[in-house]
């Protein structure tokens, strides 16, 4: 069937090719050509007029926008809009989203499973059916696991999508079979940890209530660039009611730049900040005693603490002024109404969980947490109570069966016995939409592993990624349009249905379907888990959780699960069971949401935690021989290593760049645009200069994440990242990275 294209009344038939005419695109309305996609898409087709489905945005951000997505036909979509009855997307989305259509329809995409024919990484391929790809896997596979056990065989995924089936699935394989568990450390370990030791849950009040503020303070988030609906609430703010907006970050980026006050401060040191701040707040008559003699723990043996850490003390560390700390401490100290939007960034460091926790005690301090528009927010992961036992077969788990450190994968794959925590080498991989050979640190420990000729890879993905480029075996992958599934916010409190509204190239299959049919060939696809499709599971997911079930959210397209005022704002107590915050720290007893298994241990240099938010040595620190402290941001235009496949992102972001401070430049006789090496002991990476004010000596900051080959020397900045362990669950310290800097 050919597909039929319609510009106003001008319809043709279109023969070959995924992509519609340009025209097609860029014009609205079109005609509409009803079309039974799923059994989820039905609502979609017959209860709208406009051609447009709804879904949500798949991505590894805290936005998980709720998308409407122009239908051209059957395999093809056009304009991609935030929705605009979703209250906390409000119609704004990041543009890399917003085409998306160059992303479904690119000439690039994997559409057939390949078989690796010459060396490993040379990218010499043959194409295979589907069967003999699933064959090839599943003998490798068991081959593997009855020369060195199931534990040899590591499943490897995380964030490509974030929906709750096609993402989670390949953990009921993982479980069936007893191959190695996953530690899931790259993202969000220190985070939450820090700021569930200070609430005791990861939640706070609405994100919608920025909107309400006096003053937003946004941490250690680049927002305009990561999670653009931060920026929506926070501006109507200050249009509505004359807020004003504070960020706190290490260089002047896109967020910074829309800030009415900015701090620029060196990486590493926001708790010497958020001390500083509290000790101003307590000297000068601003902290709110009665809320905190009522909701925290110990607030006079904090204030005991900070009588030394001053803002001369901060500055020293910082390099931020004293009149700019005592500024911001009175600004936020008078506006009741202030809420502190915490980000990811400023938490990957190694002392990481003490920075996020110390920011979060500020509105404690001040009893921002009693105000609508006020308190501190981080993430909403705690409110949804969603039971996803069915989807991740989490029955058939053994707790015997060890957990492999992702951040690790390096030392894994290159037989550190501590990382493989006394268990045989890791000899099989099956990779679902990630990116290691990018994205995990030590990469040079990462590259060396995926080299061994004794390694099995199978990959599944929608683009011939490094990763992919290395596997013996690489299978195609739909996309988030073309299979069901099911998202929830992190950002918000939205959980989102994702229908399937196109179909697919011929040849992508989803995450499930392979999960499925993998299983059968392994000799497990009798257990009941492998016979559900995505449409039950999510119905399954929904009714245990109590969310209703499937029929109701096809019907109202999202579920808004913000608890009330009350709850949000712990009028009634903070989730600790003294219902009090703990200012006072006991590392030792805290459950954090993401805390690894008991065989795992403590991590990181765990015993030199303080007992109170303070400035801790944990950090790469500059030295003689490293006089520079490198951060790795993410680029606006690129998601990890998503979308650096799109013509329009690679041509926004130009070239891998490093940014340095126009005074070092100028002391190390460094030209804008000259060639530069940055390196340390874990190795160095070629790339040009830009020149920037807004950045303070010492500190360098390189936006990506570039693929490794679009550096001069085809390696890329994950070179420089160490995968030792934040303290005390776990986490990659990503921007805490010392390094020289050469011509």
């Amino acid at each position: 069937m050919h597909p039929l294209y319609c510009n106003g009344g001008d319809c043709r038939i279109e023969s070959g090719g995924q992509r519609p005419p340009e025209s097609v695109l860029s014009t609205s309305p079109l005609l509409y050509m009803p079309f039974n996609v799923s059994k989820l898409g039905i609502w979609m087709s017959q209860a709208t007029s406009n051609h447009t489905g709804y879904t949500a945005c798949p991505h590894d951000c805290p936005s998980t926008c709720a998308l409407e997505v122009d239908l051209v036909d059957e395999r093809t979509i056009g304009r991609v809009r935030g929705s605009r009855d979703n209250s906390y997307t409000a119609g704004v989305i990041c543009a890399k989203v917003a085409r998306y259509a160059e992303r479904v329809h690119h000439p690039d995409r994997l559409l057939k499973p390949l078989r690796r024919i010459g060396g490993r990484g040379d990218g010499d391929w043959q194409e295979i059916a589907w069967d003999d790809a699933l064959d090839i896997t599943a003998e490798r596979l068991l081959t593997a696991e009855q020369r060195l056990g199931s534990e040899t065989v590591w499943p490897y995924y995380y964030a490509g999508t974030m929906g709750l089936v096609q993402r989670d699935s390949i953990n009921k394989l993982r479980h069936a079979k007893r191959y190695s568990g996953q530690f899931d450390s790259i993202c969000t370990n220190a985070a939450w940890t820090g700021f569930f030791l200070g609430a005791g849950t990861v939640a706070g009040p609405d994100p919608r209530e920025m909107a309400k503020s006096d003053c937003v303070v946004i941490w250690g988030t680049n927002a305009v660039s990561t999670q653009v609906n931060v920026m929506t609430h926070a501006t109507r703010a200050r249009k509505e009611r004359g807020a004003t907006i504070v960020v706190v970050d290490i260089y002047d980026n896109p967020t910074a730049k829309q800030a009415d006050v900015k701090l620029i401060l060196k990486p590493g040191t926001d708790g010497a900040l958020a001390c500083a701040v509290m000790h101003v707040l307590f000297r000068d008559g601003l902290a709110d005693r009665d809320y905190l003699a009522r909701y925290a723990d110990d607030a006079a043996g904090l204030e005991e603490h900070l009588k030394s850490r001053g803002p001369d003390w901060a500055a020293a560390i910082t390099g931020l002024s004293v009149e700019e700390i005592e500024a911001f401490a009175h600004l936020i100290g008078k506006s009741k109404r202030t809420y502190f939007r915490l980000g990811y960034g400023f938490s990957r460091q190694r002392n990481g969980v003490v920075n996020m926790h110390a920011a979060s005690c500020i509105a404690t301090v001040t009893g921002a947490w009693k105000y609508e528009g006020g308190g501190a927010f981080h993430s909403n992961n705690a409110i949804f109570g969603l039971d996803k036992s069915e989807i991740m077969g989490t029955a058939l788990r053994d707790p015997g069966i060890r957990h492999l450190d992702q951040s690790q994968i390096g030392r894994v794959l290159t037989g550190d016995a501590g990382a493989l925590q006394g268990g045989p080498d890791v000899t099989a991989l099956f990779i679902q939409n990630t990116n290691p050979i990018n994205v995990a640190p030590e990469q040079r420990k990462v590259r060396q592993g995926f080299a061994r000729d004794d390694l099995f890879v199978a990959v599944h993905e929608q683009f011939m990624t490094e990763t992919a480029m290395m596997a013996d075996i690489v299978l195609p992958a739909t996309m988030f349009l073309e299979h069901d599934d099911i998202y929830r916010g992190g950002g918000n409190q939205y959980i989102v249905l994702g229908p399937k509204l196109i179909e697919p190239p011929d040849g992508p299959r989803s995450n499930l379907e392979v999960v499925n049919e993998l299983a059968k060939r392994l000799g497990v696809a009798d257990r009941s888990v492998f016979e559900a499709d995505a449409e039950t599971l999510i119905d399954d997911l929904l009714q245990r959780s109590g969310h209703g079930d499937l029929a109701a959210l096809s019907e109202n397209r999202w579920i808004d699960c913000q608890p009330d005022f009350e709850t949000s704002h712990f009028v009634h107590g903070f989730g600790w069971p003294d219902g009090k915050f703990r200012l006072r720290l006991r590392w030792q007893d805290a459950q954090a949401p993401n805390r690894p298994p008991e065989s795992m241990g403590p991590q990181g240099p765990h015993d030199r935690l303080p007992a109170f938010p303070d400035h801790v040595e944990l950090i790469e620190t500059q030295d003689e021989e490293h006089p520079f402290r490198l951060a790795t941001s993410p680029a606006r235009t690129f998601l990890n290593s998503t979308f650096s496949e799109t013509e329009s992102s690679r041509k926004r972001e130009g070239r891998p760049e490093v940014m340095i401070a126009r005074t070092d430049a100028a002391s190390l006789q460094i030209a804008d645009g000259d060639l530069v090496t940055i390196g340390n002991e874990r190795g160095s990476v070629r790339l040009h200069a830009r020149l920037v004010d807004g950045l303070q000596s010492g500190v360098l900051v390189s936006e990506g994440l570039w693929p490794n080959r679009a550096f001069v020397d085809g390696e890329g900045i994950n070179v420089l990242t160490g995968a030792d362990s934040i303290a005390p669950f776990g986490g990659a310290a990503f921007h805490d990275n010392h390094v020289w800097l050469r011509t």
